[in-house]
């Protein structure tokens, strides 16, 4: 017979046994949920990432499929560039500045492309933007003494200091200048004799241009397998991405090169500014805003170079990169409450919201790497998203690379395969090199302007196929 002294004792030990499961449960629950935590903020980062790639994958897919449309139709979108017939005394002033800093290899060359240009010499202005601290300026002085000699109007600025670095060296040359047009020509490009001929009858047909930008060459693009994977890139950007984007009545960006401007636009919009690495694509977005829109001609094209070094053009991409950050953070909110259409402003966020594939692209390796491990080594969750990553990058990289270069005739089949291998491991290194720098630039950290060195050619113009390239 138990008592009733033992009944209460058994109850308390029971008790003392439910806490005690009890307590043991949550204890262990504490630990399933600080562990389900660090897996689930992986498996959020990245998804989030994953998300950035799709939008960024997602605007080169449109581009690639307005571009099959007008194939399939035929005739490409909009209407071709109107060309006014002038006259010699139609001809008005123009305006070419030519910045560098520390550049003495190119610096006699780009002068004297400058100066070959085909427009009346006392309508053609040209200044050198000299903020150099070697021998470039010495080298300047030289050339330019003997095209004072030959009576050209050349003007060598130089400031006190690189305050505002490009913007501010364009923005100080304007101040010397009434010229109601400013071509901008970067040291290593070089225009072909009648460029000028050539873009300035369209860009003074349309008064409400702001611009008009030139498809670019690279003189080096075969020198190596970096160079040739830019140019296959750099084929992509101008030939499908900015004609494209041009045709079907999106924003589309001024280069820093090779371009012309309407002085009105540049005031208009309130000059260069140097409160980003990017003010080519600053200036563009202000003009755009303004009421102003952009011109894109794919013939003549303007050779010049780019970096033969993957250090060099890591630090241009790290400049472009941030710039575009910069970009964002100050101009997006201003489309979106501007009475653009939402079309326009959501192909406009799509453009300057591009160089988040970098940062998404570490990200994504970052937290797909940390998932994995978590899961002690088990990637059969991350498979879907892995095939996706993969299909999309391969869509994107075959379909803005194969039809420039098959319109360009740039070479053999098998060295375009090669090429665009190459793109993958370069896109990844770059991401992995670049995402700490991007990310400080999108909490409001500072950049400073670097230049990019670039190996001294000889740059000549580029025969193109233009009745061609023209089509679309």
């Amino acid at each position: 017979m138990v008592s009733a002294g033992d009944r209460k004792s058994a109850r308390r030990n029971s008790s003392a046994r439910r806490a005690g499961r009890t307590g043991r449960s949550i204890a262990g629950a504490g630990r399933l949920t600080f562990f389900d935590l660090l897996t689930a903020l992986s498996d959020i980062s990245l998804v989030i990432s994953v998300l950035g790639l799709i939008f960024v994958a997602g605007g080169f897919l449109a581009l690639i499929g307005i571009n099959i449309f007008e194939r399939l139709r035929g005739r490409p979108l909009g209407r071709p560039l109107r060309r006014l017939i002038l006259t010699e005394a139609d001809l008005p002033h123009v305006l070419v500045q030519v910045p560098v800093f520390n550049e003495p290899e190119t610096v006699a060359g780009a002068l004297a492309a400058a100066a070959a240009l085909e427009w009346p010499r006392d309508r053609l202005h040209i200044q050198l933007l000299d903020d150099s601290s070697d021998e470039t300026s010495a080298i300047a002085a030289r050339v330019i003494g003997e095209l004072h000699e030959r009576g050209f109007d050349v003007l060598h600025l130089r400031r006190g200091d690189r305050s505002g670095y490009k913007a501010g060296a364009l923005a100080a040359g304007l101040a010397h200048s009434n010229a109601p047009y400013v071509a901008v020509l970067d040291v290593d490009f070089r225009p072909p004799s009648n460029w000028l001929r050539k873009v300035m009858p369209a860009l003074i047909a349309d008064p409400k241009a702001s611009f008009i930008q030139s498809r670019c060459e690279f003189a080096n693009a075969g020198a190596n397998w970096l160079t040739r994977a830019q140019g296959l890139m750099l084929d992509a950007h101008y030939v499908l991405e900015q004609a494209t984007r041009f045709r079907a009545g999106w924003l589309f960006q001024f280069n820093g090169t090779a371009g012309v401007w309407r002085r009105a636009a540049i005031t208009a919009a309130g000059g260069w500014s140097s409160d980003s690495l990017c003010e080519d694509l600053d200036l563009t977005v202000r003009a755009e805003i303004a009421g102003w829109h952009g011109l894109f001609s794919m013939d003549p094209p303007v050779p010049g170079l780019v970096p033969d070094q993957v250090k060099h053009w890591r630090v241009q991409q790290r400049r472009w990169s941030n710039g575009f950050v910069q970009v964002a953070r100050k101009l997006l909110g201003q489309i979106w409450t501007s009475d653009w259409s939402k079309r326009r402003k959501f192909s406009a966020s799509i453009l300057i919201l591009v160089q988040a594939f970098y940062p998404c692209v570490a990200i994504a390796i970052a937290a797909l790497l940390t998932s994995v491990t978590l899961r002690e080594g088990d990637s059969t969750p991350y498979l879907p998203i892995i095939d996706l990553i993969a299909v999309l990058m391969a869509m994107v990289a075959v379909g803005m690379t194969l039809t420039p270069y098959v319109i360009l005739r740039r070479g053999s089949f098998s060295r375009y395969i090669a090429t665009v291998a190459s793109l993958t491991p370069l896109m990844i290194f770059v991401s992995l090199s670049n995402a700490p720098s991007i990310l400080k630039t999108v909490f409001g950290a500072d950049d400073s302007w670097t230049r990019t060195p670039k190996a001294a050619v000889v740059v000549a113009p580029i025969a193109a196929p233009s009745e061609r390239v023209a089509r679309f």
